[in-house]
């Protein structure tokens, strides 16, 4: 990354020789599971079943090599827009060069701050308290600033690139059969894991809703894709808990309390290059650790559910105000995947365009283009959080 470089000098203090040697063992571990490669689809154009045995199997999967060059350049060129318009702190409504800020006329949750190294939601209520333990924060470096953004959702209004990988013909392949060819939305994001800033995620299981339904399943709550800019590496990316995913019931608080810290024994690391791919599901145990390694991670992060776990049912309020979501509301938040086809149809013309069955079937079309953009502002205000 040639923009936006500062110095790290953060580590974990007494804790570092046990964290390098925790990063290294999960590294080992996590490339003997057998789940990782490049899409491979069948004829019919269904993901191969051995890509999903292995994504049922341990709860996440690697996909290789998804976005080429050209699409990261993409990203990264949005990216730096998106910095260079943060507001200058918290609850500024300007951002650096006095130009209105990001996010400063959106009525939907878009920001989130933290201080560097922090841990904002471990051990709170925040989330329906579904981060029970607070990670440990490494003391920054001292210039480090005093909150900074790690966190932008709905960020498909932000971004036109990151809009382009929400259409990819695979992914959404991958979407269908995983979810079924009437799958819907959840919510979007962008993760930023700045060198010697970028906070926790503490560890926490996603999903609120369906726990104790009887039909309960370990794909109830949808899963999430998470495509890698830069590559992730085991000191800033995502930890997964393999298998976690299959059990309905698991005391997070008690698991770091029998392996005395945070670093959970069983845990592995989801490791990327630039322009891979990971699905995890959203059942599954996972967190991430405060960046002081010298690498950044950017993750355009998107996810989404089985249709029937999400009609006729109330959300779990964690995204936004609790509501019953009904076919007119799924209809509308599933605009954007009409619009990202479009988008991306547009930027990739040599790609044969994903067929969304919902939009095929009832006839619609959505095209991308000025008065679509404007339409989305605030679109995030009709997640589907369960």
């Amino acid at each position: 990354m040639k923009r936006h470089q500062r110095a790290v000098a953060a580590d974990y203090g007494p804790e570092e020789t046990a964290m390098q040697a925790y990063l290294r063992k999960g590294e080992r571990r996590a490339y003997a599971l057998g789940n990782r490669g490049p899409i491979r689809l069948t004829p019919e154009g269904a993901v191969h079943p051995d890509i999903l045995d292995a994504y049922w199997r341990c709860g996440f999967y690697v996909f290789e090599g998804v976005l080429g060059r050209e699409e990261l350049a993409d990203i990264e060129a949005d990216l730096f827009d998106i910095l260079d318009r943060l507001p200058t702190g918290r609850g500024s409504a300007v951002d650096a060069k006095g130009r209105p800020a990001l996010g400063s006329d959106r009525a939907a949750p878009t920001l989130f701050w933290s201080k560097p190294l922090g841990d904002p939601f471990g051990g709170t209520s925040l989330a329906n308290g579904r981060h029970p333990v607070k990670m440990f924060e490494p003391k920054p470096a001292s210039d480090a600033p005093k909150e900074i953004v790690y966190l932008i959702l709905g960020s498909l209004q932000f971004s036109d690139a990151a809009l382009r990988v929400y259409g990819h013909p695979q992914l959404l392949a991958v979407a269908a059969s995983v979810n079924g060819d009437d799958f819907v939305p959840f919510n979007e994001a962008l993760f930023i894991k700045e060198p010697g800033l970028g906070a926790s995620v503490a560890w926490h299981r996603d999903g609120v809703t369906h726990w104790e339904s009887p039909d309960w399943d370990e794909g109830s709550h949808g899963f999430n894709f998470m495509a890698q800019l830069y590559g992730c590496t085991p000191a800033n990316g995502v930890w997964v808990v393999p298998g976690s995913h299959k059990r309905r019931k698991i005391d997070i608080k008690a698991m770091v309390a029998e392996a005395g810290t945070e670093r959970l024994p069983d845990a592995v690391p989801i490791i990327c290059k630039p322009g891979d791919v990971a699905i995890t599901n959203r059942q599954a145990v996972h967190g991430s650790f405060a960046n002081t390694s010298r690498d950044w991670r950017v993750t355009v992060n998107f996810g989404f559910h089985r249709r029937r776990s999400v009609l006729g049912v109330k959300g779990g309020g964690v995204h936004n105000a609790p509501a019953v979501y009904d076919a007119e509301r799924i209809r509308q938040r599933a605009r954007l995947v009409g619009y990202a086809i479009d988008a991306r149809r547009r930027r990739f013309p040599d790609e044969a365009p994903f067929v969304y069955r919902p939009h095929a079937a009832a006839g619609e079309t959505w095209r991308w283009d000025a008065q679509a953009k404007a339409g989305i502002k605030d679109y995030n205000l009709l997640d589907l959080s369960i």
